[in-house]
Protein backbone atom coordinates (compact mmCIF):
# COMPACT_ATOMS: atom_id res chain seq x y z
CA UNK A 1 0.00 0.00 0.00
CA UNK A 2 2.81 2.64 0.44
CA UNK A 3 4.33 1.70 -2.26
CA UNK A 4 1.09 2.35 -4.24
CA UNK A 5 0.98 5.77 -2.36
CA UNK A 6 4.26 6.59 -3.42
CA UNK A 7 3.82 5.85 -6.97
CA UNK A 8 0.47 7.91 -7.18
CA UNK A 9 2.29 11.18 -6.30
CA UNK A 10 5.11 10.61 -8.28
CA UNK A 11 2.74 9.88 -11.19
CA UNK A 12 -0.05 12.33 -10.61
CA UNK A 13 0.90 14.68 -7.67
CA UNK A 14 -1.56 13.28 -5.35
CA UNK A 15 -1.09 12.65 -1.51
CA UNK A 16 -3.47 10.19 -0.56
CA UNK A 17 -4.68 10.01 3.60
CA UNK A 18 -5.86 6.53 3.77
CA UNK A 19 -7.00 7.04 7.20
CA UNK A 20 -9.06 9.81 5.42
CA UNK A 21 -11.12 8.24 2.19
CA UNK A 22 -14.76 7.92 2.37
CA UNK A 23 -16.10 4.66 3.46
CA UNK A 24 -18.94 4.82 1.11
CA UNK A 25 -17.16 4.91 -2.35
CA UNK A 26 -19.26 3.80 -5.04
CA UNK A 27 -16.42 2.59 -7.06
CA UNK A 28 -14.90 0.95 -4.30
CA UNK A 29 -18.13 -0.99 -2.89
CA UNK A 30 -18.57 -2.24 -7.12
CA UNK A 31 -15.34 -3.65 -7.01
CA UNK A 32 -16.65 -5.95 -4.06
CA UNK A 33 -19.79 -6.28 -5.37
CA UNK A 34 -18.22 -8.02 -8.35
CA UNK A 35 -16.16 -10.06 -6.71
CA UNK A 36 -12.95 -8.72 -8.52
CA UNK A 37 -10.39 -9.22 -5.31
CA UNK A 38 -7.53 -10.34 -6.78
CA UNK A 39 -4.77 -8.49 -4.62
CA UNK A 40 -7.27 -7.55 -1.63
CA UNK A 41 -6.10 -8.00 1.66
CA UNK A 42 -8.22 -10.70 3.35
CA UNK A 43 -10.90 -11.03 0.32
CA UNK A 44 -8.75 -12.26 -2.33
CA UNK A 45 -10.36 -16.19 -2.11
CA UNK A 46 -12.13 -17.73 -4.84
CA UNK A 47 -14.92 -18.42 -2.60
CA UNK A 48 -14.64 -15.00 -0.85
CA UNK A 49 -15.47 -13.61 -4.23
CA UNK A 50 -17.94 -15.99 -4.63
CA UNK A 51 -19.76 -15.02 -2.00
CA UNK A 52 -19.63 -11.19 -2.58
CA UNK A 53 -21.04 -11.44 -5.68
CA UNK A 54 -24.15 -12.91 -4.05
CA UNK A 55 -23.74 -10.80 -0.49
CA UNK A 56 -23.18 -7.27 -2.81
CA UNK A 57 -22.19 -5.50 0.19
CA UNK A 58 -22.87 -1.87 0.51
CA UNK A 59 -21.34 -0.89 3.47
CA UNK A 60 -18.38 -1.49 5.71
CA UNK A 61 -20.30 -3.76 8.00
CA UNK A 62 -20.75 -6.20 5.39
CA UNK A 63 -17.14 -6.62 4.88
CA UNK A 64 -16.84 -6.70 8.41
CA UNK A 65 -19.26 -9.64 9.08
CA UNK A 66 -17.86 -11.64 5.64
CA UNK A 67 -14.79 -11.63 7.25
CA UNK A 68 -15.72 -12.87 10.46
CA UNK A 69 -17.74 -15.58 8.74
CA UNK A 70 -15.07 -16.84 6.18
CA UNK A 71 -13.67 -19.38 8.46
CA UNK A 72 -14.23 -22.76 9.25
CA UNK A 73 -17.31 -23.42 10.95
CA UNK A 74 -19.26 -19.94 10.75
CA UNK A 75 -18.70 -20.52 6.95
CA UNK A 76 -22.19 -22.41 7.39
CA UNK A 77 -24.02 -19.23 8.07
CA UNK A 78 -22.81 -17.42 5.00
CA UNK A 79 -25.94 -18.60 2.70
CA UNK A 80 -28.64 -17.51 5.90
CA UNK A 81 -26.43 -14.55 5.64
CA UNK A 82 -27.03 -13.15 2.48
CA UNK A 83 -30.57 -14.40 2.23
CA UNK A 84 -31.73 -12.24 4.90
CA UNK A 85 -29.45 -9.04 3.87
CA UNK A 86 -31.14 -9.55 0.25
CA UNK A 87 -35.01 -10.03 1.82
CA UNK A 88 -34.77 -13.80 0.87
CA UNK A 89 -35.55 -15.04 3.57
CA UNK A 90 -37.29 -13.72 7.23
CA UNK A 91 -34.30 -11.97 10.13
CA UNK A 92 -35.74 -14.25 13.22
CA UNK A 93 -34.05 -13.31 16.47
CA UNK A 94 -32.96 -15.82 19.35
CA UNK A 95 -35.25 -13.70 21.86
CA UNK A 96 -36.88 -10.16 21.00
CA UNK A 97 -34.29 -8.75 24.47
CA UNK A 98 -31.84 -9.56 21.33
CA UNK A 99 -33.30 -7.88 18.50
CA UNK A 100 -31.09 -4.32 18.40
CA UNK A 101 -28.09 -6.38 19.16
CA UNK A 102 -28.36 -8.74 16.06
CA UNK A 103 -29.84 -6.46 13.36
CA UNK A 104 -27.01 -5.57 12.05
CA UNK A 105 -26.05 -9.67 11.90
CA UNK A 106 -29.25 -10.35 10.73
CA UNK A 107 -30.62 -12.04 13.48
CA UNK A 108 -26.58 -14.45 13.40
CA UNK A 109 -24.35 -14.36 16.16
CA UNK A 110 -21.26 -13.51 14.39
CA UNK A 111 -19.07 -12.30 16.79
CA UNK A 112 -17.05 -12.93 20.15
CA UNK A 113 -18.26 -9.83 21.38
CA UNK A 114 -22.08 -10.70 20.55
CA UNK A 115 -22.11 -13.52 23.43
CA UNK A 116 -20.87 -11.14 25.70
CA UNK A 117 -23.31 -8.63 25.08
CA UNK A 118 -26.12 -11.31 24.87
CA UNK A 119 -25.04 -12.55 28.26
CA UNK A 120 -25.11 -8.78 29.46
CA UNK A 121 -28.66 -8.34 27.83
CA UNK A 122 -30.61 -11.49 28.75
CA UNK A 123 -29.15 -12.87 31.60
CA UNK A 124 -27.96 -9.63 33.42
CA UNK A 125 -23.97 -10.53 33.37
CA UNK A 126 -21.22 -8.08 34.33
CA UNK A 127 -19.03 -7.03 31.55
CA UNK A 128 -16.22 -9.14 33.45
CA UNK A 129 -18.40 -12.15 33.89
CA UNK A 130 -19.36 -12.11 30.21
CA UNK A 131 -16.29 -12.20 29.28
CA UNK A 132 -14.80 -15.31 31.83
CA UNK A 133 -18.37 -16.98 29.99
CA UNK A 134 -16.75 -15.85 26.46
CA UNK A 135 -13.50 -18.25 27.96
CA UNK A 136 -15.17 -21.05 29.23
CA UNK A 137 -16.92 -21.32 25.82
CA UNK A 138 -13.79 -20.86 23.36
CA UNK A 139 -11.63 -23.43 25.81
CA UNK A 140 -14.81 -25.95 26.09
CA UNK A 141 -14.15 -26.09 29.96
CA UNK A 142 -17.17 -28.44 31.20
CA UNK A 143 -17.26 -27.72 34.72
CA UNK A 144 -17.36 -24.09 34.05
CA UNK A 145 -20.03 -23.91 31.63
CA UNK A 146 -22.22 -25.78 34.06
CA UNK A 147 -22.00 -23.13 36.48
CA UNK A 148 -22.42 -20.81 33.81
CA UNK A 149 -25.56 -22.58 32.36
CA UNK A 150 -27.32 -22.46 35.70
CA UNK A 151 -26.24 -18.64 36.18
CA UNK A 152 -27.35 -17.49 32.67
CA UNK A 153 -30.68 -19.18 32.96
CA UNK A 154 -31.14 -18.20 36.37
CA UNK A 155 -30.27 -14.26 35.47
CA UNK A 156 -32.41 -14.74 32.23
CA UNK A 157 -35.34 -15.93 34.36
CA UNK A 158 -35.33 -13.69 36.49
CA UNK A 159 -35.18 -10.62 33.13
CA UNK A 160 -38.77 -12.53 32.30
CA UNK A 161 -37.05 -14.93 29.69
CA UNK A 162 -38.73 -18.24 29.35
CA UNK A 163 -36.53 -20.87 30.97
CA UNK A 164 -36.57 -23.30 27.97
CA UNK A 165 -35.99 -20.60 25.97
CA UNK A 166 -33.01 -19.09 27.84
CA UNK A 167 -31.74 -22.80 27.61
CA UNK A 168 -32.17 -22.49 23.75
CA UNK A 169 -30.21 -19.22 23.73
CA UNK A 170 -27.07 -20.61 25.75
CA UNK A 171 -27.24 -23.84 23.75
CA UNK A 172 -26.80 -21.43 20.73
CA UNK A 173 -24.23 -19.49 22.31
CA UNK A 174 -22.13 -22.03 23.29
CA UNK A 175 -21.96 -23.80 19.94
CA UNK A 176 -20.77 -20.45 18.19
CA UNK A 177 -18.64 -19.77 20.86
CA UNK A 178 -16.46 -23.05 19.38
CA UNK A 179 -15.30 -20.91 16.32
CA UNK A 180 -16.44 -17.41 16.75
CA UNK A 181 -14.27 -14.55 15.33
CA UNK A 182 -13.64 -11.56 17.27
CA UNK A 183 -15.29 -8.41 16.11
CA UNK A 184 -12.31 -5.97 16.76
CA UNK A 185 -9.99 -8.00 14.54
CA UNK A 186 -12.65 -8.35 11.87
CA UNK A 187 -13.01 -4.55 11.59
CA UNK A 188 -9.73 -3.93 11.67
CA UNK A 189 -8.76 -6.60 8.50
CA UNK A 190 -12.14 -4.91 6.94
CA UNK A 191 -10.81 -1.56 7.10
CA UNK A 192 -7.55 -2.10 5.68
CA UNK A 193 -8.82 -4.26 3.02
CA UNK A 194 -11.54 -1.44 2.08
CA UNK A 195 -8.70 0.92 1.90
CA UNK A 196 -6.81 -1.94 -0.34
CA UNK A 197 -9.50 -2.18 -2.98
CA UNK A 198 -10.31 1.99 -2.44
CA UNK A 199 -6.52 2.20 -4.29
CA UNK A 200 -7.30 -0.89 -6.67
CA UNK A 201 -10.66 0.93 -7.42
CA UNK A 202 -9.10 4.68 -8.17
CA UNK A 203 -5.57 4.06 -9.14
CA UNK A 204 -5.30 0.82 -10.54
CA UNK A 205 -2.19 1.25 -12.64
CA UNK A 206 -0.45 2.35 -9.46
CA UNK A 207 -2.11 -0.51 -7.23
CA UNK A 208 -0.83 -3.82 -9.34
CA UNK A 209 2.25 -2.29 -10.33
CA UNK A 210 3.21 -2.35 -6.61
CA UNK A 211 1.69 -5.95 -6.30
CA UNK A 212 3.54 -6.81 -9.03
CA UNK A 213 6.97 -5.32 -7.45
CA UNK A 214 5.98 -7.07 -4.31
CA UNK A 215 5.49 -10.66 -5.33
CA UNK A 216 8.93 -10.26 -8.07
CA UNK A 217 10.64 -13.14 -6.33
CA UNK A 218 7.82 -15.67 -6.99
CA UNK A 219 7.23 -16.43 -10.65
CA UNK A 220 3.60 -18.45 -10.17
CA UNK A 221 2.58 -15.20 -8.36
CA UNK A 222 3.98 -12.88 -10.69
CA UNK A 223 2.64 -14.74 -13.29
CA UNK A 224 -1.27 -14.43 -11.62
CA UNK A 225 -0.75 -10.88 -10.99
CA UNK A 226 0.45 -10.23 -14.96
CA UNK A 227 -2.98 -11.64 -15.51
CA UNK A 228 -5.21 -9.88 -13.27
CA UNK A 229 -3.73 -6.32 -14.58
CA UNK A 230 -4.10 -7.91 -18.28
CA UNK A 231 -7.90 -8.32 -17.25
CA UNK A 232 -7.98 -5.02 -15.93
CA UNK A 233 -7.33 -4.03 -19.24
CA UNK A 234 -4.02 -2.39 -18.07
CA UNK A 235 -0.87 -2.65 -20.50
CA UNK A 236 2.39 -3.92 -19.02
CA UNK A 237 5.48 -2.82 -21.66
CA UNK A 238 7.86 -5.19 -21.21
CA UNK A 239 11.31 -4.60 -19.77
CA UNK A 240 13.83 -1.75 -21.40
CA UNK A 241 16.91 -1.02 -20.18
CA UNK A 242 16.65 2.79 -20.78
CA UNK A 243 13.11 3.05 -19.50
CA UNK A 244 12.71 0.46 -17.12
CA UNK A 245 13.43 1.34 -13.05
CA UNK A 246 14.16 -1.60 -10.73
CA UNK A 247 10.66 -2.41 -10.15
CA UNK A 248 7.24 -2.12 -11.82
CA UNK A 249 6.44 1.77 -12.51
CA UNK A 250 3.72 3.85 -14.18
CA UNK A 251 3.94 5.93 -17.01
CA UNK A 252 0.50 7.61 -18.49
CA UNK A 253 -1.41 4.56 -16.90
CA UNK A 254 1.07 1.88 -18.23
CA UNK A 255 3.12 -0.57 -16.13
CA UNK A 256 6.42 -0.73 -17.01
CA UNK A 257 8.30 -3.95 -16.12
CA UNK A 258 10.87 -3.52 -13.41
CA UNK A 259 14.18 -4.62 -14.23
CA UNK A 260 15.00 -6.42 -11.02
CA UNK A 261 11.97 -8.93 -11.79
CA UNK A 262 13.98 -10.22 -14.61
CA UNK A 263 15.12 -13.97 -13.59
CA UNK A 264 18.12 -14.29 -12.65
CA UNK A 265 19.09 -10.70 -12.56
CA UNK A 266 20.10 -9.20 -9.08
CA UNK A 267 19.10 -6.03 -7.96
CA UNK A 268 22.78 -4.82 -7.18
CA UNK A 269 23.38 -5.31 -11.49
CA UNK A 270 20.25 -3.81 -11.92
CA UNK A 271 21.61 -0.76 -9.24
CA UNK A 272 24.88 -0.70 -11.56
CA UNK A 273 22.73 -0.04 -14.68
CA UNK A 274 20.41 2.60 -13.05
CA UNK A 275 23.28 4.36 -11.48
CA UNK A 276 25.58 4.16 -15.24
CA UNK A 277 22.23 5.29 -16.86
CA UNK A 278 22.05 8.45 -14.69
CA UNK A 279 25.57 9.46 -15.04
CA UNK A 280 26.19 8.83 -18.97
CA UNK A 281 22.87 9.07 -20.17
CA UNK A 282 20.71 6.48 -22.34
CA UNK A 283 22.12 3.63 -23.45
CA UNK A 284 22.34 3.42 -27.13
CA UNK A 285 24.59 -0.31 -27.45
CA UNK A 286 25.30 -2.91 -25.40
CA UNK A 287 28.60 -1.15 -25.79
CA UNK A 288 27.97 1.87 -24.33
Amino acid sequence: MNDALKLIEETTGEKIDLDNIPLDDSLTFELFQKGEMVGIFQFESEGMQKYLRDLKPENVEDLIAMNALYRPGPMDNIPTFIKRKMGQEKVEYPHDKLSELLKPTYGILVYQEQIMQTAQIMAGYTLASADMLRRAMGKKKHEEMQKHRALFVEGSVKNGVDENKAEEVFELMARFADYGFNRSHAAAYSILAFQTAYLKARYPSQFMAAVLTHNKSDITKLEFYLQETRRMSIEVLGPDINESGLNFTVKDSRIRFGLSALKGVGEGPVDDILNERKANGPYTSIFN
